[in-house]
């Protein structure tokens, strides 16, 4: 077996849930303690208010806009076009632009409670295209996602590891979305020089590049790496570091996905309703234990078998357990192969930390991969993760990512040995 390949394997060996050890350590926090959930840069720093009726400024802002800002518990949640575990929001987002009218070339911190832009770094002969695509340039977009992993950690602890690379895939999804509501191609990419351009960014050990995705014009044109290094801000007010997430981040940044050949996506979706889906996505709290249709289900299954744009690939296996949809057998699917018939709704619901919405659902889905690089895995889990939930709430059908389970036990209700990255459920 590969190296690297042992190695992605021990870091999620390493953050396994068993019933055992989340009774031994329940993992309470004192929400007072909770770090900053927004990265802000100097108030000097030039800034571009994004404006919803510009196709540029609306292209950017769908990718993390805020859509939904309520009172939890005594504070204010500022919910986002992507979900994150816990709603913790550990991922950031820098753009470089180049060669777009209006638009100075240089990177920005997108600001996502201001919804603004901040000029961090301006362009003249050189870019982020040397550490991501050498000997070629993008007259276009350049999104970068990053992780503040202590947003995740500090309530998470080393199992954040798994829900930092997981919210990446989905902002991830959440920048695809918006990309085909504004009729653009895009490519994600995982395989490049990380830890050269966090040296670059001066992200220290406190942030941490984890995928991009390039949109635009691509041209044979070598740019130069950034001829400075860019002053780092922290996103959080204090930091506490975590050996554990370092270690593995920078084990799994240098790891060879898989490959494969990049065919972009084929989705049909009605743009305004799909719009709105976009700004309305929630994740579920409780289900009603009512039914979908068979063909609401295949349809979502269908979107979920849609190419994704990267020529760097993990292979996800999707098994369903499905509990109440309409003509089909309850009991165990891969894809939609019948494995084997039963009522496991109380297993599933056992097996996700005793949570009611993985008991309750029409149907409860995991997804699992033997991957050759364990970060890229994570994130493709992530995005199909996103496309998962658009298309559920697109048809009516709630969802919410569940990334707390029973990983052991779970593999043996699914009969498998492959790692069990997530599980999701959709119902009504």
């Amino acid at each position: 077996m590969p190296e690297n390949k042992i190695s992605g394997k021990a870091y999620h060996e390493a953050t396994k849930h068993s019933y055992l050890s989340v009774q031994v350590d329940p993992n309470y926090v004192d929400a007072s303690t909770q770090p900053s959930a927004f990265k802000v840069y100097p108030k000097f720093y030039r800034r571009v208010k994004l404006n919803l009726n510009n196709p540029v400024h609306s292209f950017i802002s769908l990718s993390s806009a805020i859509t939904l800002e309520k009172v939890y518990k005594d504070s204010l949640d500022k919910l986002r076009v992507n979900p994150s575990a816990g709603a913790l929001y550990p991922t950031e987002v820098y753009v470089q632009l180049r060669k777009i009218q209006g638009m100075l070339d240089g990177i920005y911190h997108f600001e996502v409670e201001n919804n603004s832009l901040t000029l961090i770094y301006e362009l003249i002969d050189d870019g982020l295209e040397s550490y991501i695509i050498p000997d070629k340039s993008i007259n276009g977009f350049i999104f970068l996602i990053s992780c503040v992993y202590y947003r995740s950690s500090w309530k998470y602890q080393n199992r954040s590891t798994r829900y930092c690379f997981l919210d990446s895939g989905h902002h991830l999804g959440a920048i695809a979305a918006s990309a085909y509501l504004h009729e653009k191609d895009i490519q994600l990419i995982f395989d490049f020089n990380k830890l050269a351009l966090n040296l670059a960014l001066g992200f220290e050990n406190k942030e941490f590049i984890t995928a991009c995705a390039v949109s635009g014009e691509l041209q044979e044109k070598k740019v130069r790496p950034l001829r400075m290094k860019i002053p780092f801000i922290c996103g959080t007010d204090y930091f506490e570091a975590n050996q554990f997430i370092e270690d593995t981040y920078q084990a799994t940044a240098v790891q060879k996905s898989s490959q494969q050949q990049l065919k972009q996506p084929q989705l049909n979706f009605d743009k305004d309703k799909f719009y709105q889906t976009v700004l309305n996505r929630r994740s579920v709290r409780r289900f009603r234990k009512k039914s979908i249709s068979q063909e609401d289900y295949l349809y979502i299954m269908q979107q979920l078998k849609q190419p994704i744009p990267t020529e760097n690939y993990e292979e996800i296996d999707i098994y369903s357990v499905i509990h109440r949809v309409e003509g089909m057998l309850c009991g165990l699917y891969k894809d939609t192969y019948l494995i084997k018939t039963g009522n496991f709704s109380e297993q599933t619901g056992y097996l996700c930390i005793n949570q009611a919405i993985a008991r309750d659902s029409a149907v409860t889905l995991f997804f699992v991969s033997d991957y050759l690089n364990y970060q890229t895995a994570m994130q493709i889990a992530g995005f199909l993760g996103q496309r998962l939930y658009l298309a559920s709430n697109y048809l009516g059908i709630e969802c919410s990512g569940v990334g707390a389970f029973y990983d052991d036990e779970t593999q043996e209700l699914l009969e498998i040995n492959k790692d069990v990255l997530y599980a999701m459920v959709i119902g009504i």
